[in-house]
């Protein structure tokens, strides 16, 4: 239609104000045909609050423009261990916690260390296999049953989880790290017994001043699959004193 056929129709419909609105819509919908998704009503009608919808084609070509314009910025290590942990959450875990003890201990070895002393390697291959086989692990299991047990992410449920991991979690995976290294020390039960009685409190009692502030952070921000990285993270410098304790001289029995 041209123009001196729209303004026919305009001047042709001069009972209400619909006029212009009708003769757009007669334009754009040739033989009362949609062409880009609209319905027969009037551009008046379909300005009402809730009545309007973009087509859907500009919608896309949006879409799509965003995503090219806007590439993701995560470094390739980092999408690399993000893909570890969706595809083998376990086993990345597990190697991850291990990784960081090793990291701890070998910190707390270079703090205490004389000036001419050597690392202990044998030391930090007990560290580490202790987060391979049992902290990795359990921490993967733990946090995914709190997940279920407790889903939600106020306040009130974060303190539940940091309760349970002060009151379950915590005395649990201490006292299995203490004898677990003092076995692999060549200690008897005598001599576990008197290590868990000089150490387990202490170690317990300071964990009540460390840990409460990063288990909320962790509960009540980071996502599920990410906690144990989080805690783990966190372990780092709660670990240099845990080997250090570990690492002490036998108790007596």
């Amino acid at each position: 239609m041209n123009i001196v056929g729209l303004s026919k129709r305009f001047f042709s419909d001069r009972r209400s104000l619909h006029g212009i609105n009708n003769a757009l819509v007669g334009t754009i919908f040739s033989g009362r045909k949609p062409i880009l998704g609209f319905s027969g009503r009037s551009f008046h009608e379909l300005r009402k609050a809730g009545s309007f919808v973009v087509p859907r084609v500009f919608s896309v070509s949006r879409n799509l423009s965003t995503n090219a314009s806007s590439p993701s910025k995560q470094p390739a290590f980092l999408r690399w261990y993000l893909r570890k942990l969706e595809s083998h959450p376990f086993v990345t875990k597990s190697v991850t916690t291990s990784l960081i003890y090793m990291a701890a201990d070998l910190t707390s070895q270079m703090i205490t260390m004389p000036p001419a002393g050597s690392f202990d390697l044998i030391r930090t291959a007990r560290m580490a296999s202790f987060g391979l086989i049992f902290l990795g692990p359990s921490q993967h299991l733990w946090f995914s049953y709190l997940s279920k047990i407790l889903p939600k992410r106020d306040v009130l449920t974060t303190f539940k989880k940091i309760m349970m991991g002060q009151v379950l979690f915590g005395p649990c995976s201490n006292t299995v790290f203490y004898s677990y290294n003092a076995i692999l020390q060549g200690e008897n039960s005598d001599e576990i017994l008197a290590r868990l009685k000089r150490d387990l409190l202490p170690t317990l009692r300071n964990g009540l001043i460390y840990w409460p502030a990063c288990d909320f952070v962790t509960f009540k921000y980071v996502p599920v699959h990410l906690q144990p990285l989080m805690n783990s993270s966190c372990a780092y410098i709660w670990t240099i004193y845990l080997t250090y304790m570990a690492n002490q001289t036998k108790a007596d029995s």
